[in-house]
């Protein structure tokens, strides 16, 4: 860790790990804490000496953000504020109150007008259609739906099938009793129940029909990029996904990933977003489809990943990225991540016990006794000396365990 002359002060809205690892780069890099901005406490960064938490009870509406943002730039005129948003719902809370907010924050982000374009699955299926980045078969929805319609003929593809909202930020906001992230359907019947069930609370976009890919956990991908205040990429790493949650509500978030390097797969989406001109930190869920060795791109979200840390403990920090971009003003080459470091959010004994595929834990085993593994909530900066922070974190790591025992069957 080292510290910097340049008075600068990360400010990040959310609360959950995506929140922790970022501050933990800051920290890292720069031995800064980092302010986040949240609704609620909640354990990845409560009683935290990298974080300094504020709770706003009704920090997602726009306007009390941007006047509890106000009032914390008014009291530090003289630092750099890196804003960032850690959710879907606060990065596009940020992206459409930009105008708002960047007289004195810097806010690394797009225009509303292509977040708009990029945050609707069914938008971002049609550019990688450009780009020549696959994806599964998908039939796109918008109400007026019946069983012989979503027929395999009709579909084009044999059931099960994954039936999922075109858009995520919408969907949440729109809560009803058994959500989950991605849902399943054996039968039309059953895609036609689950998605009358999503309109009935309220949601108004459309919905997706989509191919079931084969394979568990271990044939997932993440990529993520970075792109500049030039609007070119300067920065991929793509991540090979050993193993996801599996609670409902957090089905599909990482918890532990191999950094990988596939160059034919990165240069196509750096192509795209080179070409949108996209600005900050993008993320791209993607899958490995065993029936024709391809990978296959499932959606874009408009900011760092939750497991995000899996960059930084690979040698690329991203707090370095923004800072040398949008504080020191400097220029980069692009850079490909090349390491291979295993990242994981969990015990690795659940990592060891849940992870089937042979060759992912071989190399999982390979990098944990070479000592190239890192764990995001094993801070030791941040346990040192701070009794309450460890005994969380121990139990959290401690109730893994029963959590995969019950949901990962």
């Amino acid at each position: 860790m080292k510290n910097t002359d340049v008075n600068m002060i990360p400010v990040l809205l959310g609360g959950d790990l995506n929140s922790y690892n970022v501050a933990r780069a800051f920290h890292e890099k720069y031995g800064v804490i980092s302010h986040v901005f949240g609704r609620y406490p909640i354990g990845p960064t409560k009683n935290s000496k990298i974080v300094n938490f504020h709770v706003v009870k009704k920090m997602d509406d726009p306007d009390i953000m941007v006047t509890e943002l106000s009032d914390f730039a008014d009291k530090h005129p003289d630092a750099h504020l890196i804003l960032l948003g850690c959710t879907d719902d606060y990065a596009t809370l940020i992206i459409n109150n930009r105008h708002r907010l960047e007289s004195r924050y810097i806010c690394p982000y797009i225009d509303p007008e292509l977040s708009e374009r990029l945050v609707s699955k069914a938008v971002f299926y049609e550019m990688c259609d450009k780009y020549g980045i696959p994806y599964p078969k998908t039939v796109v929805l918008d109400g007026g739906f019946a069983p012989e319609d979503l027929s395999e003929d009709a579909l084009g593809f044999k059931y099960p099938v994954i039936v999922k909202p075109s858009s995520s930020i919408q969907y949440w906001k729109h809560p009803f009793e058994g959500m989950k992230k991605v849902y399943t359907a054996a039968d039309p019947d059953e895609a036609v129940k689950i998605m009358t069930e999503i309109y009935g609370a309220g949601y108004p976009d459309k919905m997706i029909i989509q191919d079931m890919i084969p394979g568990d956990d271990a044939n997932m991908y993440v990529l993520t990029a970075y792109s500049d205040s030039t609007k070119k990429v300067k920065m991929t790493c793509l991540g090979h996904v050993l193993l996801e949650e599996h609670t409902p509500r957090g089905l599909g978030n990482h918890a532990a990933i191999i950094t990988e390097q596939n160059g034919d797969l990165t240069e196509r989406f750096r192509a795209m977003l080179d070409d949108l001109s996209y600005v900050g930190f993008s993320n791209f869920d993607i899958k490995f489809d065993p029936r024709d060795g391809s990978l296959r791109a499932f959606e874009i979200n408009l900011r760092q990943g939750r497991s995000n840390y899996y960059v930084t403990a690979a040698g690329i920090n991203i707090a370095e990225l923004l800072v040398e971009d949008r504080i020191f003003h400097r220029d980069s080459e692009y850079r490909p991540c090349e390491n291979s470091h295993l990242w994981h959010c969990i015990p690795f004994a659940v990592v060891k016990k849940y992870v089937h595929n042979p060759k992912a834990l071989a190399d999982a085993k390979r990098l944990k006794k070479a000592g190239k593994s890192t764990s995001s909530l094993w801070y030791a900066p941040d346990l040192r000396f701070n009794p309450k922070r460890l005994v969380w974190v121990l139990e959290h790591l401690r109730r893994q365990h029963g959590k995969y025992k019950k949901y990962c069957k």
